[in-house]
């Protein structure tokens, strides 16, 4: 009977390696007026439509959700000029990255990312029982050849998030083809493009091509970011038949709810909130750029919503202290220690107030003049 008393369910190999995902601190302790630029959400909020569409839903749950999410695919497709039949929508793009993880890996392979990569992908990497090789980057940016090289044949899926988070570097097309060319046709390249709708270089495609021109790439977007539905968890997968067909049988078969769906609905045909999302971005992501480097801090540059800032190592300045001093004055950045970054803080795109105040804050963090 003591026996029996003391052994208990011992979960599978690997699951107890994951450090648990933390996401950006919302509160600052003992501070009134709290920006919260700590988990690159959009300072817009959702567009107008999309809230209307969810309050609308109300009069709908005890309903089951339509399971493929058929009309949200439709207004994706519509959206981007894709086949419907090529998308699956899920949970937030986490979720997606689950399942493809669920689906191609297990125990004694091994999936590939970056060193300073989403956290998400040791995560589900681990979680399917498989290894993780996180590869050097390049000046906080993927390196091609270091990815290639890395490869093996126990590889099966390489991670590849572009624009990445928490770096703001992209890979362009070029780049990422002739990453794709390198990879055996039975590894999965999944192409996490989160932020790409915040990208404006001419050298950048965020997978779409690469998809429709394949057997073995996937392209996982969300309604997180520009969108600001992050509350929903609302993401979308674009993939080969094969692939989809694999998904769909192993998702959950409500795995979308119907607030959900009417809110992606109406906010993927939200042109003009979209295109002010974007706009606002743009001009505050490169005003931050250009007055904190002023300051002489090192600022990485960026094509997503937020900004990695570097600060020294001497006692008193360094990125510890900053985030100690912001905090006290309502101002929560996100530390990225967690991403092999100790040295940084990451900082969303927030209202003109937001951005003006953190500015000011770390000049006097730093003794300076903004």
């Amino acid at each position: 009977m003591a026996n029996k008393m003391t052994k208990k369910p011992v979960p599978q190999k690997g699951i107890l390696e994951i450090a648990p995902y933390i996401g950006g601190r919302a509160h600052a302790h003992g501070v009134a007026k709290v920006f919260k630029l700590s988990a690159n959400e959009t300072p817009l909020g959702p567009s107008p439509l999309a809230r209307e569409a969810f309050i609308g839903a109300a009069d709908q749950l005890e309903f089951y959700p339509e399971g493929s999410a058929s009309e949200l695919r439709e207004a994706v497709g519509e959206r981007y000029g894709l086949n419907p039949d090529n998308i699956v929508c899920g949970s937030g793009s986490d979720e997606l990255l689950h399942l493809l993880a669920q689906a191609y890996l297990g125990e004694g392979d091994e999936a590939i990312a970056t060193e300073h990569g989403f956290l998400v992908y040791p995560i589900v990497t681990r979680a399917a029982g498989a290894k993780i090789v996180q590869v050097k980057e390049k000046g906080l940016r993927a390196d091609v050849d270091a990815i290639l090289a890395a490869v093996t044949p126990k590889t099966k899926i390489v991670f590849l998030a572009n624009p990445n988070n928490p770096t703001g570097s992209y890979l362009p097309v070029d780049e990422v083809k002739r990453l794709h060319a390198g990879l055996r046709s039975d590894i999965l390249f999944v192409i996490d493009a989160a932020y790409s709708e915040y990208v404006g270089k001419n050298d950048y495609e965020s997978g779409i091509e690469l998809v429709a021109t394949s057997q073995n790439v996937v392209m996982t977007r969300t309604f997180s970011k520009i969108h600001g539905l992050a509350a929903l968890r609302l993401g979308w997968m674009y993939a080969p038949a094969h692939i989809i067909d694999v998904i769909n049988r192993i998702r959950g078969p409500f795995n979308v709810s119907i607030p959900a769906l009417r809110a992606g609905i109406a906010s993927i045909r939200d042109i003009d909130h979209f295109e002010k999302a974007r706009a606002h971005n743009a001009e505050w992501l490169e005003w931050l750029a250009v007055e904190i480097s002023k300051l002489g801090l090192d600022v990485a540059p960026s094509v997503a919503n937020f900004l990695l800032v570097r600060f020294p190592s001497e006692p008193g300045r360094t990125a510890k202290d900053a985030d100690e001093f912001l905090m006290k004055r309502g101002l929560i950045l996100r530390q990225v220690a967690a991403y092999g970054l100790p040295d940084y803080l990451r900082l969303s795109v927030g209202i003109e107030e937001a951005n003006r105040a953190v500015v000011a804050a770390l000049a006097e963090f730093l003794g300076r003049k903004p």
